[in-house]
């Protein structure tokens, strides 16, 4: 069966009725003349133990015809010796059938009985070709026309309905997935073939039965009442370019095809045939809980072969950095270290970096920027920084510092930190971009070149010759932009701001002259989100043309394209690797892809929300996402499941930040707080032993309380974004709402 993702389960069908392996061979064999699935097959028994019926025995002819008029010689073999036919008997039989048709050359008779077995009209099956981020709307359309009896949909629904809640409770929760997708499809059809009246009736009717995590899309769908209201609709072309996935234990479905079967239930099971992805797994059927704690996404669930493929989440090797004890006053900006503890320290922070990890990246996977003096001293600083980290955990929580943007009247939108916390970019709906120094440090632009031409480039300090004290200030204003930024990010260098807008570019601005150096043209809608490299050199953005671009500063087109999400690209992250991306998007899907070779090697679903933030654990093996449903969910890379709910917060997540050292993650909300949970205890407590079940689900135990270690309000001010500094303060910021 086309819909069904399970090789035995094929086997058990092709023994249970013959004319379902015609329904499964000739979808798949005959997939190269962009033929259609055959319907009408899949829910016929065939005749026990004797050759089939004459108007079968026909229709089989027909085919036979139409495979090898198309030279499909070794899918006739096949379907010859499964029907149990011989040569003389179709040529008998083609000679008997070719008198009563319409005399319409070779091929009329077989026409005819063709259009008896195909379920879609001639220009369906080319939807298959079509490519899914720009469907053909005249062929998405096609497809609901001629498939059953619209007007009797209401009646289907309700049988199936009805079976459903009869079922044992173990399989109910299971089959109860089905309602969704046959709804949403039944009525679009009713809608299609202008059957206003009778689709009104039919969403009133079900509407309220369908799980409260789809309001949003039922409120969209309900305003779809003509024909003409479903042209280029985007909530249509998702669900016709991509099939509804559901995951149904063997026993939940031998039960539903048993029923349809025995009802002759042709149009329920050829949707679910036609629209409809079912992913078989052997085992118990999985509870109430552990479904709805996967479901949610435009498409249903992943399947499970797409979260199988392997990746490298571990730690790329520190490069080797000699730290010169003579610099250690000159560099420090805390002079009351001593050297010989700080360099006891620094050894044993070295050795650490020395070990291979075994799950991380090849060095040389991807090319990553060689290390520049500056990036080294850079490294040196970082490291003692490191050595006073304070340690965090349930009795030792951070200090939290709140920036807050007082008369933002330019509409802040997106919030950044440089990765020391000297700088703090902020993005405005005015178009604007702005640049503060947090530390005393004012920001100074570089010499003209008449002035740079005279100064002593080998002095020591040139690099503080070379800026205009003239221009110091504590804040910059950056213009380029034609509509509001929603993202920025600093490079890990502190040279560079990128800036991502609506009108469709990301900016890339010198934090040396703050003038605009680039911009990147490749997204035709706004752009949601931008974030650097963790190795810099490499950035990736998202937008309302539902791809992310990953591109490097020196090349002006994308170097690679994640097309995939069926809906928005809201927030990217970049895994600390640099070698995979995560983003989230307005489908309700987390997606994982390989910088490599730009594959989707992880699909992660569970949100009931669009998701709006995005967290890798330093250590590169957990994500932490955050949604308008106001839930952080944790996942287990490695695996690509489900780890961790962490629940409490009231409205949207935008902002999500580890610890320096993965102890704590803070999450921050639209209603005006800061979460912190204990995110060791949440990866310790999941057995691993459970990632080996055959339904690919874990319980996850409803622990949000015991994992949150602190909540702090602000008075009027939503948490834009969150960031911790080298020594594990909480840095957060956003704008005061007055209203």
């Amino acid at each position: 069966m086309a819909a069904v993702q399970d090789g035995p389960m094929e086997l058990d069908a092709e023994k249970e009725t013959k004319p379902e392996i015609l329904s499964d061979g000739t979808s798949n064999l005959s997939g190269n003349t962009a033929s259609g699935t055959l319907s009408s097959s899949p829910l016929t028994a065939a005749p026990a133990g004797g050759a089939p019926k004459m108007e079968d025995q026909q229709t089989l002819i027909a085919v036979l015809q139409f495979l090898k008029r198309n030279k499909l010689s070794e899918s006739v073999e096949i379907l010859r010796r499964e029907a149990g036919l011989g040569e003389h008997q179709e040529d008998s039989q083609a000679t008997d059938g070719s008198g009563g048709g319409k005399g319409d050359g070779d091929g009329g008779d077989a026409n005819s009985l063709l259009s008896r077995v195909f379920i879609t009209s001639a220009a369906a099956p080319q939807s298959m070709l079509v490519k899914k981020d720009q469907p053909d709307v005249s062929v998405v359309l096609s497809a609901y026309s001629q498939q059953g009896d619209p007007p009797l949909y209401q009646v289907y629904y309700s049988g199936l309905k009805n079976f459903i809640e009869s079922v044992l409770d173990c399989h109910r929760a299971e089959l109860s997935q089905l309602f969704y997708p046959l709804f949403v499809h039944m009525y679009l059809e009713l809608v299609y073939n202008n059957h206003e009246t009778k689709a009104k009736a039919f969403f009133d009717k079900f509407s309220g039965d369908q799980e409260c995590y789809y309001q949003d899309d039922l409120r969209i769908l309900c305003g779809l009442t003509k024909k003409e209201h479903l042209k280029g609709n985007e909530v249509l072309l998702d669900f016709r370019t991509s099939r509804f996935v559901l995951r149904i234990s063997r026993d939940s479905y031998q039960l539903l095809k048993r029923h349809l079967q025995e009802r002759h239930n042709n149009q329920i099971w050829n949707i679910i045939q036609e629209h409809l992805y079912i992913d078989i797994f052997d085992g118990m059927p999985r509870s109430k809980s552990q479904i709805d704690s996967m479901s949610g996404s435009l498409a249903g669930e992943a399947r499970r072969e797409v979260n199988k493929a392997k990746v490298f989440y571990g730690l790329l090797k520190e490069p080797e950095i000699e730290v010169p004890l003579d610099d250690e006053d000159d560099e420090a900006e805390n002079e009351e270290g001593k050297p010989k503890k700080k360099k006891t320290k620094k050894d044993s922070l070295g050795s650490k970096s020395k070990k291979q990890d075994p799950n991380a990246p090849q060095q040389n996977r991807i090319p990553l920027p060689e290390l520049k003096d500056s990036d080294k001293l850079d490294k040196i600083m970082y490291m003692k920084e490191s050595t006073k980290r304070i340690r965090l955990g349930p009795e030792n929580l951070p200090s939290i510092c709140f920036y807050t943007f007082l008369n933002a009247f330019q509409g802040l939108t997106a919030v950044d930190f440089t990765d020391d916390s000297s700088l703090l970019a902020g993005g405005f709906a005015d178009s604007t971009v702005r640049v503060w120094s947090v530390t005393p440090k004012k920001l100074r632009k570089v010499k003209s070149t008449a002035e740079l031409n005279v100064i002593d480039k080998e002095s020591d300090d040139v690099l503080e010759r070379i800026m205009d004290e003239k221009t110091a200030s504590e804040s910059k204003i950056l213009h380029g932009h034609s509509g509001p930024v929603y993202g920025v990010s600093f490079s890990p260098d502190r040279n560079y701001l990128l800036s991502s807008s609506e009108d469709g570019t990301v900016r890339l601005w010198s934090l040396q002259t703050f003038t605009c150096l680039v911009g990147y043209k490749g997204h035709n809608y706004p752009v949601w989100d931008t974030q650097f490299s963790p190795f810099g050199y490499y950035f990736v953005s998202g937008g309302h043309d539902r791809v992310a671009r990953l591109w490097a500063t020196d090349h002006y087109q994308p170097l690679r394209i994640f097309a995939g999400h069926l809906a928005d690209v809201t927030c990217t992250q970049f895994h600390p690797n640099s070698n995979y991306v995560a983003t989230g998007s307005t489908d309700r899907t987390v997606r994982l892809w390989d910088v490599l070779n730009g594959n989707c090697v992880r699909i992660l679903t569970g949100h009931k929300g669009p998701i709006h933030s995005l967290a890798f654990s330093p250590n590169g093996k957990f994500l932490a996402s955050g949604s308008t449903d106001g839930r952080v969910l944790l996942w287990d890379i490695g695996h690509g499941l489900m780890i961790g709910e962490l629940k409490g917060h009231t409205d949207t997540i935008y902002a999500l930040k580890f610890s320096r050292d993965g102890e704590i993650l803070a999450s921050g909300s639209m209603d005006n707080t800061v979460r912190l949970w204990d995110s060791m205890k949440a990866f310790d407590e999941v057995e691993t032993d459970d990632f080996t079940a055959t339904t690919g689900h874990i319980h996850l135990p409803d622990n949000s309380q015991e994992l949150l270690l602190g909540m702090y309000h602000s008075k009027s001010t939503p948490v834009t974004h969150l960031h911790f500094t080298r020594r594990n303060l909480l840095l957060a910021a956003g704008a005061y709402n007055s209203q």
